[in-house]
């Protein structure tokens, strides 16, 4: 028993359709398909590339400035200990200058107390040679 022919013609039909179908969409939605996947797998690739350089980025920035702090911790410690020295210098010179003061005001006063004895004695004399006159009523030699 044979088949019916149009059961061949079915069969002919479905297998040429299938070809066409083949050949002129899947063959096609199947390259887009595979060219998204590549430029999907491209752009993930270049997304952890670019991960990887920022990270790097990130710790280059870190590690500079690290040291900018270190430098600059270290800029500011030498400032102060040159203030620290600069403030030691004034307060030896103030102090230098402090005690020169207080001697010269040291020998200006008791120049003075030797001068002011001086004239205490002379005054002293001077009365005195005046009292002996008053009293004796006549001039003491």
């Amino acid at each position: 028993m044979l088949p019916n022919l149009s059961v061949l013609w079915v069969i002919f039909f479905v297998l040429l359709l299938t070809f066409i179908v083949d050949r002129l969409l899947l063959r096609p939605v199947l390259e887009v398909i595979r060219q998204r996947e590549e430029a999907i797998e491209s752009a993930r690739e270049l997304a952890q590339r670019s991960a990887h350089e920022a990270q790097a980025a990130a710790a280059e920035f870190e590690r500079k400035t690290t040291a900018a702090r270190a430098e600059i911790y270290r800029e500011m410690d030498e400032m102060r200990r040159a203030a620290l020295a600069q403030r030691g210098e004034i307060v030896t010179a103030t102090r230098a200058e402090a005690e020169a003061a207080v001697a010269a005001a040291a020998r200006q006063l008791a120049a003075d107390a030797e001068q002011a004895r001086r004239t205490l004695d002379a005054d002293a004399q001077a009365l005195g040679a005046a009292a002996a006159e008053r009293i004796l009523g006549r001039k003491a030699s």
